[in-house]
């Protein structure tokens, strides 16, 4: 872990997650184990606990409930995912129907003008202006006839021509506005399937949590805890802090402000603050609060974000967790990392290896 006072802070940061369970109540992810499976969260309910549960029972209450919020964490990601689309249709849809309204003004405005230039035409007995100008028997009459009928037919001919685009154009804004609500409602469709089965995982986990007896949620804290360590002591054993040693950047020193002061706020799915977050919507809005704009959920965060090696991380760039990227926190140098864990928990401190990382992404490359 290395020596001197990285070393000794390195220690604090271990000391820390054993008293006062760092990344362990404050999150079911907490266990270095394999992403659960779809399976996991699907299979047939937990039959319920003896009076008084054994190890062997809290450790399949505790494997059952991180399966039970992995899947409600991946379902709060598509119900993220669809309300930013959500909110980006609405403002295309928008700005279409401004292009429409303008469209159609324009459009009335030039009717009109072809219909002065017809009603022109008509006061001079119907006679185009190239049989009028045919007709006269003055030199210059017809000279200057001629250039006033080349003029005009170039005006006729441009008349039309926009009179055409400007059709096509409106056509093509109402085909784009007609497609945009249709993946608006799809949208909507996708972002009510997540909130239920957000709602039907959490329920889940909230039934079997209650089948517990206090003493018995105290000893399943304590497990939580002791993996949540395990875990953390075993990425620190690797030497990992040895090599990292990078100062935060403004942007990041301001990003980690913002968590900070977030602690103790708790997690509700779908929140981005002010007065509670999830896990996205804390380091989405604490790199906002940096002057950084980044992508809404903890995926998209990992899709388009540049990758950087866990060795060169920095205060303030973000961990991805688990293969399917479906958690995030904020690392805060030391080996700790302040993150929205899940249901029941609040924003907190905890160890960056106390769950399997996927990568580091730096928002501010």
């Amino acid at each position: 872990m290395g020596t001197g006072k990285r070393g000794l802070l390195a220690a604090a940061v271990t000391v820390v997650c054993a008293v006062t369970v760092l990344g362990a109540p404050g999150t079911a992810f907490a266990a270095p184990r394999p992403t659960p499976s779809p399976s996991a969260s699907t299979s047939s309910t937990t039959p319920p606990l003896p009076s008084t549960a054994s190890n062997k029972d809290l450790e399949l209450v505790r494997t059952k409930l991180e399966a039970l919020y992995h899947d409600a964490a991946v379902a709060t990601d598509a119900y993220n995912a669809a309300e930013e689309a959500a909110k980006k249709q609405s403002a295309e849809i928008v700005e279409l129907a401004k292009k429409i309204v303008a469209g159609q003004e324009k459009l009335d405005d030039l009717k009109d003008r072809a219909g002065a230039a017809a009603r022109a035409q008509y006061r001079t007995g119907g006679l185009p202006d190239e049989a009028q100008l045919m007709l006269t028997d003055d030199p210059s009459e017809f000279l200057d006839g001629a250039g006033r009928v080349l003029q005009g037919q170039r005006a006729t001919k441009g008349l039309i021509g926009e009179l055409t685009r400007t059709q096509q154009d409106l056509e093509q804004y109402s085909k784009d506005a007609s497609a945009q609500w249709q993946k608006l409602e799809a949208g909507r469709k996708t972002k009510a399937a997540a909130q239920k089965k957000i709602e039907k995982q959490i329920a889940a986990a909230e039934k079997l949590e209650s089948q517990l007896e206090k003493k018995e949620k105290e000893r399943l804290e304590q497990l939580e805890a002791q993996v949540a360590l395990e875990a953390q002591t075993a990425w620190l054993d690797t030497g990992v802090l040895d090599e990292i040693n990078s100062a935060a950047s403004v942007q990041g020193k301001k990003a980690v402000q913002f968590a900070t002061a977030q602690i103790g706020k708790p997690y509700v799915w779908g929140a981005e603050g002010p007065d509670s977050f999830d896990c996205s919507g804390l380091t989405s809005e604490a790199w906002r609060s940096a002057g950084q704009a980044i992508p809404r959920t903890s995926q998209e965060q990992w899709k388009q974000l540049p990758h950087i090696a866990v060795e060169d991380m920095r205060p303030g760039d973000l961990i991805i967790y688990f293969a399917d990227a479906s958690h995030v926190a904020l690392y805060v140098g030391d080996g700790a990392i302040i993150h929205a864990p899940r249901p029941g928990r609040t924003v907190t401190l905890a160890g960056a290896g106390s769950m399997p990382i996927l990568g580091v992404v730096r928002p501010d490359a």
